[in-house]
């Protein structure tokens, strides 16, 4: 092979001397998906139907849909449904964290009873709870405390003590626990072993090397599933209605049972209230997510303030480009 064989090429010369500069780049033409835009505008088409008919139809009647939205009788109604939900959901988690607690234990018999108790809680459909609860005094008319199979040191009558409101939130935070024990056990687990033992080594007691070093950590995937539980939680307060607290829910079944040509317009009521608690929900979820994902990710998530600025910023400058 010879010399000039083996040299690389090189680039044409121009008609006089040395290359010359290197034309304009091309322009990369981007892939065409039609079957995207097909799919897209299928959608845009029967989003459209569906909302043209959601506020054409008279039968929605949505003047009386706005005379009930913030009745006093509606608000009511309301303010049970958040405490029942407020009550509940800090009393599940920490009976969750307790359970949770109980199954990682090297206890047998504490891992045995918290097992049995969230096997059973899952296993019995709330509404079963609620109204066992409710007619507990048929079954125990009087709760004493004092020594077992012996003497009582304090009595008080049941049915006094069980109002509307501390059977609705005993039996949610009862089945509540059940479900947040496993998510709290799942990101517990989910921590990785070295953290568990850095933390051994570093001769903390068990309760501090729990709270400071492994719950922080786990939180990030308790978070996500929690908020699931919660937002379940709002839409089950809707079943305490059946133990004769009037929630959100039982105000409007009240209502509707009383002016029954309103049956649509208050169930949209009860629709709309439900949905505003739970996308409440969906946003502090966000922010607690961005929180504690501060060590775990190097850039954090924006916020929908910091994409709707990105947005417009991107838009301005397409304006302003020729």
């Amino acid at each position: 092979m010879s010399l000039r064989e083996s040299l690389p090429l090189a680039a044409p010369a121009g008609p006089s001397g040395p290359p010359g500069p290197p034309g304009p780049p091309e322009r990369v033409l981007p892939l065409r998906r039609p079957g995207r835009w097909i799919g897209s505008a299928v959608v845009l088409v029967l989003v459209s139907q569906a909302a043209h008919g959601l506020f054409t139809n008279p039968f929605y009647q949505w003047d009386r849909f706005a005379y009930w939205f913030l009745r006093p009788a509606i608000l009511d109604g309301l303010w049970i449904t958040l405490q029942v939900t407020a009550y509940s959901a800090v009393l599940g988690l920490a009976g969750g964290v307790l359970l949770a607690l109980g199954r990682l234990s090297a206890n047998p018999v504490l891992r045995w009873v918290c097992w049995t108790y969230i096997w059973l809680l899952r296993s019995v459909p709330l509404i079963v709870v609620l109204l066992f609860l409710y007619n507990l005094s048929a079954l125990y008319p009087t709760l004493s405390i004092g020594v077992p199979f012996g003497p009582a040191f304090v009595s008080f009558d049941e049915s006094r003590l069980a109002t509307d409101m501390v059977v609705a939130v005993v039996g949610l935070s009862l089945a509540e626990a059940a479900y947040a024990a496993e998510v709290v056990r799942a990101g517990v687990l989910s921590v990785d072993q070295g953290q568990h033992e850095a933390a051994a080594a570093l001769g903390l007691p068990k309760r501090h090397q729990f709270a400071r070093i492994v719950f922080p950590q786990a939180l990030r995937a308790i978070v996500p599933a929690y908020v699931n539980l919660l937002i379940g939680l709002v839409k089950a307060t809707s079943l305490v209605f059946y133990v004769s607290l009037l929630d959100l829910f039982g105000s409007v079944q009240g209502l509707a049972s009383t002016y029954s040509g309103d049956v649509v317009p208050l169930l949209l009521v009860a629709t709309v209230w439900y949905v505003v608690l739970t996308s409440l929900v969906s946003v502090v979820q966000f922010y607690v997510e961005r929180y504690y994902a501060r060590g775990a990710l190097r850039t954090l998530p924006p916020t929908p303030f910091q994409r709707a600025r990105a947005g417009l910023r991107t838009l301005r400058g397409r304006l302003r480009a020729p």
